[in-house]
């Protein structure tokens, strides 16, 4: 979880405050800010003559340190190098150290020179916040003693920014925090009804509804594909709907589906067994959804929206899904089942065909730790994105480009979708062989989304791993793509 608990707004100036550290910003050519030049001739001799015996010049991540038995008990100067190349994902990284270095020193608060940051500039300020929550976040809770426990609770800024921006930042940076809490709990406790049950806590908000559909109810919902997955597990799957309903009750709404499977052995195609406790992460697609749906609860942005998730285990049980299966979708499609461990697409394909049915939504995006395959594509630097409607992808270039959400399109030719036509069935749940995995995992859920604008994010390999940039965890769950997809929905206000 984030420990940072409130950022907040100090309307004192520089001079006035009493502090156990002060930062300042500082960049490459420039001199000191009129905060630290205003606390007065012992202060500044002091900070420039550590600048000058360090040989600082403002490059990016260096930083001095100047002690006083003032007000102010320490000053923290931070290079951010050179000022026509800031961005405000370099402020977000910077932030996010500057929380760890807080922690480090055991400090339970500290204050911001934020005039000194620029954080006037629009964007600037929610970047910077949401990487000082960022940089705040552990996940300690399964550890018996707590040694070292993150300190930092609390931080103000000063200067000219924006109450609404600050706000904006710290839910957006604690619903990330959200989204990485339910990746990296294990999957004896994260099951489809725990996920069930955060759901429904967030959804207690205003405008909000949440119905939970049990794996009982699957086949009389004509639910075939999804409980061909579920069927070989002991906990009891769920699909998950949550309705949000902040816009104009005309509206059509904008969708968003996650992948929930808890844990992922492969079913009848069983994994290999090195590294298949991280399959506990093949649900990180419904904590994109999850994360989104706790800003959303708390930001109340004037749109519709559902939230909806398939949830389940995929386990190897005398009743479970065999190789050589056909399945019948909640569409009418029928699916012939080659590999039990491609079986995230399976589950999405009633959720996206249910949604797309029942809901008529403007566009839908997915998000799922679908493949291997695009982690040979892009490592674990992009998601990779598919889709039917180049209008969509424009809007998710653009919210990319924004958070700093790095994702990287792939096509989705006509020829792909040939590529998954079985002789027997309608299609199969498998390419050609290795060749295009990601791009034919994509092919086959485009058969269940009709004309409806639609997104697919492959999030395998961003999903955890990543400790780039430095908001990133040192290890875990990386809440990947709520950011972005809450930038997105902002965008569609516009």
């Amino acid at each position: 979880m984030a420990r940072l608990k409130k950022v907040a707004v100090n309307n004192k100036s520089i001079s006035e405050i009493k502090s156990d550290l002060l930062v300042s910003g500082f960049f490459k050519g420039s001199s000191l800010s009129k905060g630290i030049k205003g606390m007065g001739d012992n202060m500044n001799v002091n900070v420039s003559n550590a600048i000058s015996i360090d040989k600082f010049k403002g490059d990016k991540n260096k930083r001095v340190s100047v002690y006083s038995g003032g007000s102010v008990k320490r000053v923290l100067i931070q290079g951010l190098g050179d000022k026509n190349k800031l961005t405000s994902d370099n402020l977000r990284a910077v932030a996010s150290n500057l929380s760890r270095y807080a922690n480090e020193a055991k400090l339970k608060s500290i204050d911001i020179d934020g005039d000194s940051f620029n954080l006037s500039k629009a964007g600037y300020t929610q970047a910077f916040v949401e990487g000082l929550v960022l940089g705040s976040y552990e996940f300690l809770e399964y550890k018996s003693k707590v040694k070292n426990e993150n300190s930092l609770t609390a931080i103000s800024i000063c200067g000219k920014v924006s109450k609404d921006d600050i706000n904006k930042g710290f839910v957006l940076g604690h619903s990330v925090s959200l989204a990485r809490d339910l990746g990296n709990h294990p999957p004896n406790i994260q099951t489809p009804t725990d996920l069930a049950n955060t759901a429904k806590g967030i959804a207690k908000a205003k405008n909000m509804k949440a119905t939970i559909i049990d794996v009982k109810d699957f086949e009389k919902m004509n639910f075939g594909s999804f409980y061909g997955v579920a069927r070989g597990a002991k906990t009891p799957a769920k699909m998950i709907i949550v309705e949000y309903k902040g816009g104009n009750s005309k509206d059509q709404p904008f969708a968003l589906v996650g992948k929930g499977l808890t844990f992922d052995s492969g079913g009848i195609s069983i994994k290999p067994s090195p590294k298949m406790d991280e399959m506990k992460f093949d649900m990180c697609g419904s904590a994109v959804v999850l994360g989104v749906m706790k800003a959303v609860s708390e930001l109340q942005p004037k749109m519709n929206i559902i939230f909806a998730v398939g949830a389940t285990e995929n386990m190897p049980d005398a009743d479970a899904m065999r190789p050589g299966d056909i399945i019948t979708a909640y569409n009418g499609k029928t699916i012939e089942v080659l590999n039990t461990d491609a079986e995230g697409r399976l589950v999405l394909a009633d959720v996206l065909s249910y949604v797309a049915d029942k809901y008529k939504p403007v566009g839908i995006l997915d998000f799922a730790t679908l493949t291997g395959a695009v982690l040979i594509a892009l490592g674990d630097r992009a998601s990779g994105i598919m889709s039917n409607s180049p209008e969509i992808v424009k809007e998710v270039q653009k919210a990319s480009k924004n958070t700093g959400e790095k994702v990287w399109e792939l096509p989705l030719w006509d020829e792909y979708s040939r590529d998954i036509k079985s002789k027997i069935a309608d299609i199969k749940n498998l390419g050609n062989g290795r060749l295009a995995g990601t791009i034919t995992a994509g092919a086959f859920l485009k058969e269940f989304v009709g004309d409806t604008p639609w997104c697919h994010f492959d999030i395998a390999g961003t999903a955890w791993g990543p400790k780039e940039p430095s908001y990133q965890p040192k290890s875990g769950a990386t809440g990947v793509a709520v950011r972005l997809v809450y930038d997105l929905l902002e965008n569609r206000l516009n």
